[in-house]
């Protein structure tokens, strides 16, 4: 990781270009994969229709995959527990439809905030402050590698190995092989070459599309979640020294207190103004995910993937991949919730243990507002009704295997 040499003082971050490309690389090469980059004053027109053309084309592919499926479902199939099936396929790709045109539609949140986060490192005065912001772009690096890697691993398996490895289907004198999405015959008869392989290439491609939809907008809330809380660092650290202030600063108490105060009331607008603008995963988060995994969990208890009579090793191995990265995905937006009311109440008690008592005169009593804006601030939530926190990762748990039990009793 970059930016390790203890330097006492850094008059002005000089490399905070390379700085803000470490920090927001991974979400930039997602979204300009699937055209919800936010455009700025260098964005060339050639650039904007194509990301508009990406738009068209990624939401054309994921609806023609939903009506097909949905169409099966109500046409095909009669069978209820073949239709359960492919509800939990149907749920996931509405929610990553929704999540989409949500990117989409918040662009410009999505602008303000990185436009923030980029004002935030040129700002960047000590090495101390750059020390403690590049260890939080390095954990938001790492969580975005591991969801990605989760993710786009089990698209492989899930939408490639998976169908490759089951037998083939054979209905009369038709051969071919079982899709993750069945498509209704009033579009288009499957069991036929070439359209068995055509719809299996289609969805391989939606499947990759999806994934970084997925990992694209879990990858926002979780780079700009945890740049606050390298904020909020920050000024704790900052908390520290504003008694005695820094051995080789010429500055005097008022105006450590008033850069205090600024940069807090900074973070606490970011959290505030920035940070729900960008809940895109986490409003359809709750229910949807919940379902999925209920869902998930009874496609595999019967076997019914792809209408398998037995699960193969890979097909176990697909399987516990997929709901690894479901479950992470849950978890990690919980945590991060979690972990950003924890630094803002760590925020109040660190104002209360430094020396206020060798304030002098009235001065420890902006302290108070600190320590009570700290205690207020707004928190993360799923959809403005559920407040995301480790406790609520075990109540969607729960939740999951309630459904899971409610779907063994309709179909037993």
């Amino acid at each position: 990781m970059p930016g390790k040499k203890n330097l006492v003082v850094a008059i002005s971050n000089a490399n905070h270009q390379k700085d803000i490309n470490y920090n927001i690389e991974l979400n930039r090469w997602l979204l300009k994969a699937i055209g919800t980059w936010p455009r700025n004053k260098n964005t060339s027109l050639l650039d904007i229709l194509f990301s508009r053309f990406l738009n068209v084309l990624h939401t054309s592919l994921i609806s023609f995959l939903l009506i097909g499926t949905v169409l099966y479902i109500l046409l095909d199939v009669q069978d209820i527990q073949a239709k359960l099936n492919k509800i939990g396929p149907v749920t996931f790709t509405i929610a990553t439809l929704i999540k989409y045109w949500l990117l989409i539609f918040h662009e410009s949140e999505i602008k303000h905030c990185l436009d923030h986060i980029e004002i935030d490192w040129k700002g960047v005065r000590r090495q101390e402050d750059r020390r403690i912001m590049l260890e939080s772009a390095h954990i938001g690096r790492r969580i975005v590698g591991i969801s990605a890697s989760l993710i786009f691993g089990a698209l492989f398996l899930y939408r490639v190995i998976v169908p490759l490895n089951s037998p083939k289907m054979v209905i009369g004198n038709l051969t071919f092989r079982p899709l993750a999405y069945p498509v209704s015959k009033v579009i288009i008869d499957t069991r036929q070459t070439p359209a068995n392989e055509l719809i299996l290439l289609i969805q391989c491609i939606c499947g990759f599309i999806m994934s970084a939809i997925t990992v694209g907008s879990c990858s926002l809330v979780a780079i700009c979640s945890l740049h606050a809380c390298g904020q909020l660092k920050i000024l704790m650290h900052w908390l520290n020294h504003l008694v005695n202030g820094h051995s080789n600063e010429n500055d005097t108490i008022d105006d450590r207190l008033r850069d205090i105060v600024k940069k807090h009331v900074r973070v606490l607008k970011y959290i505030v103004s920035f940070i729900p603008g960008l809940k895109i995963y986490t409003d359809a988060m709750s229910d949807r995910h919940t379902s999925d995994l209920a869902f998930f969990q009874f496609h595999h208890m019967y076997g019914k993937f792809y209408g398998w009579n037995h699960i193969s090793t890979i097909n176990m191995f697909a399987y516990i991949i997929l709901l690894t990265s479901f479950v992470f995905n849950i978890f990690i937006i919980c945590y991060i919730g979690e972990l950003l009311a924890h630094e803002c109440k760590k925020m109040a008690e660190s104002t209360y243990m430094i020396n206020w008592y060798q304030l002098k005169g009235k001065k420890a009593l902006s302290l108070i507002l600190i320590i009570s804006m700290s205690l207020s601030s707004s928190r993360l939530t799923a959809g403005k009704f559920i407040e995301l926190s480790l406790k609520s990762f075990s109540d969607v748990i729960k939740t999951s295997v309630g459904y899971l039990n409610m779907l063994r009793a309709i179909t037993s």
